[in-house]
């Protein structure tokens, strides 16, 4: 059964409300609150011990939560784990197998879990190998497989019975170059008709894959944004960058006379990045670079990346 969504209403596929866990006298979540769409793929990223995989795992039914409301397709998850675990694939960090199984045989057994009938299972079964690649290894053995492969295993078997939400924890661990961008690619189909909360180190892999970042860091939210605003976080504090390049060596002393800036990094003789908490003073640039006569080759805003998003709130 997937979930419905009201013509003119969006429901979330999930919603966070005030979450938190304890263990002992350590808070590992501390009153945090997100949401995600149906057709929507959301980076959940965080280091080491931030709370993700604990997050993760009351989303799943797999423990309680110790305050406040996790809710999958509009059921709550402690009142309904059940019924929940029906609408989510989860692919866990450790990607627990049988290893003793052949691929097939595994996948049937995961199906069956599900209540799957016979008939439609088979033809899921071959359909989730070739998405996931395993058409060269389906006849052998789970312990066989390479580390890549088996995280393959484990993305099948997320999505045997064709979940309404998937959960990912480091979906493309051990897998080569090439296994990645095909799992990605995977990941990006699948994104467009399910909700898919995926967790990673991997940055170039939330700016290629996701529509919106949610970052915790002891146990707190940080940023809750779509890819696009992110550098703005960095930018209140540390000031919005611009860079410039000319054409000939360029003395510091070309902006004494421009307002707005507040610190200016030399890259080289002809490159300098300018800092400054107005948003853009690329105007004044041009018009005083224009006034002096000097050639210029480049004038840009940059953006904070995704690395310095994600070491500036959490470091």
């Amino acid at each position: 059964m997937n979930c419905i969504f009201a013509q003119f209403e969006v429901n979330m596929s999930i919603e966070i409300s005030n979450l938190s866990k304890f263990f002992g006298e350590q808070k590992a979540v501390d009153s945090i609150s997100f949401k995600a769409q149906k057709g929507e793929i959301l980076g959940f990223l965080g280091p080491n011990g931030a709370g993700k995989s604990t997050t993760m795992k009351i989303l799943t039914g797999y423990i309680l939560a110790s305050d406040g409301v996790a809710k999958v397709c509009d059921l709550d998850v402690a009142a309904n784990t059940i019924e929940v675990r029906k609408k989510i694939g989860y692919l866990p960090e450790n990607n627990p197998l049988y290893y003793d199984m052949y691929v097939k045989e595994y996948l049937e057994f995961v199906g069956k879990t599900y209540q799957m009938k016979s008939d439609f299972l088979k033809n899921r079964i071959n359909e989730v190998i070739t998405l996931t690649g395993l058409s060269v290894e389906q006849k052998k053995k789970i312990g066989q497989l390479s580390k890549g492969y088996k995280q393959r295993v484990g993305l099948a078997a997320a999505i045997i019975h064709n979940p309404d939400v998937l959960i990912l924890d480091e979906p493309t661990t051990g897998l080569d170059p090439n296994q990645v961008l095909e799992i990605r690619q995977l990941i990006k189909d699948l994104g467009k008709e399910k909700t898919v909360i995926f967790s990673t180190h991997i940055m170039q892999e939330v700016q290629q894959v996701c529509d919106k970042v949610v970052i915790i860091n002891k146990g707190k939210i940080v940023a809750n944004d779509v890819i696009e605003n992110l550098s703005l976080y960095v930018s209140k504090e540390k000031g919005f960058r611009i860079s410039v390049e000319f054409a000939q060596k360029t003395p510091i002393l070309a902006f004494q006379n421009i307002l707005g800036i507040d610190k200016i990094e030399t890259l080289s003789e002809q490159k300098f990045v300018i800092y400054t908490k107005e948003k853009d003073i690329r105007t004044a640039l041009f018009k005083s670079i224009s006034a002096q006569n000097l050639e210029l080759i480049e004038l840009k805003m940059e953006e904070y990346s995704l690395e310095e998003v994600f070491q500036s709130l959490t470091f």
